[in-house]
């Protein structure tokens, strides 16, 4: 399955509002080198912003972004991408969330943490991972139902079960992504106060990240639960909307085919002769 076919797939099947984000990590200069030459068009932040700003231009304007650390102006995202080391300046901006500054500092430090010598980052939306190769890992911002068939999904196309996930302080989306790219593991996070705030997620999203290894796997397993039940969701076996909240059990809310009536001519209404 090509990466556009999955991303149509996710799209239409799960009603996803914004594209999902494929994340790629240069370790290489050659690779950086080879994305931009096959990149037809590519943007870079024009001043210093946070991670969760860079995926805007992916999620929500079908963008490819390459970023680098010149042009990440967020300390969480620096010391989660290896860019910054955990200093008391990163320490103290955690004191509002903890107890203690010893409490702070612990928290701060057991975050992930990708590898040094990270080159560069560039996000854009799935059906453009191509152009780099493929993604690391696939981000998704979706609402929490959204999220839970992706979830379903992941842990039968994978058998894996149960998940877990990784929450830390003030670092969702960045963070998030790096511990599901060093662990190759499903991770599902809220929202930060950084990326809420800076990020444009005020609809409440929740971050979902899935290995790029993976991701087929899961599509695969879409299309497959299609193919049986004729529908996406499941909730609902048979509906095609994914986030369809009826009770299965209510016998109020059901809807019933009507046939439509025919009329000869000369009746009132439709076809009313002259």
């Amino acid at each position: 399955m090509t990466y556009e076919k999955m991303q149509q797939l996710l799209m239409t099947e799960l009603r996803l509002y914004h594209y999902p984000v494929a994340v790629k990590f240069f370790y290489e200069t050659s690779q950086a080198t080879d994305f931009k030459n096959r990149a037809e068009c590519y943007h870079s932040p024009m001043k210093p912003i946070t991670y969760c700003q860079w995926e805007i231009a992916a999620r929500m304007k079908g963008q490819i972004l390459y970023g680098e650390k010149k042009e990440l102006g967020c300390s969480n995202a620096l010391c989660s991408f290896g860019w910054k080391e955990v200093d008391q300046k990163e320490i103290d901006s955690h004191l509002k969330y903890t107890r203690s500054r010893e409490q702070a500092e612990r928290f701060v430090k057991t975050k992930a943490r990708m590898p040094e010598g990270l080159i560069g980052v560039a996000v854009a939306p799935l059906a453009k991972a191509e152009l780099f190769s493929g993604p690391d890992v696939v981000h998704f911002y979706c609402d929490v139902m959204q999220a839970y068939h992706l979830s379903v999904d992941y842990m039968a196309a994978t058998g894996t079960h149960p998940l877990q996930s990784n929450i830390t302080m003030n670092s969702a989306a960045c963070g998030g992504t790096v511990w599901s790219y060093l662990t190759r593991q499903f991770n599902m996070v809220p929202m930060c106060s950084g990326s809420y705030n800076a990020g444009k997620t005020e609809r409440g999203e929740i971050n979902v990240m899935i290995p790029g290894s993976q991701i087929e796997a899961v599509c695969q397993r879409l299309k497959e639960r299609i193919d049986e039940t004729g529908a996406s969701a499941i909730t609902r076996p048979g509906d095609p909307f994914p986030g369809s909240d009826i009770c299965k059990n209510c016998p109020l809310i059901v809807f019933k085919k009507e046939e439509r009536p025919s009329v000869e001519r000369g009746q009132t209404g439709i076809g009313k002769a002259e």
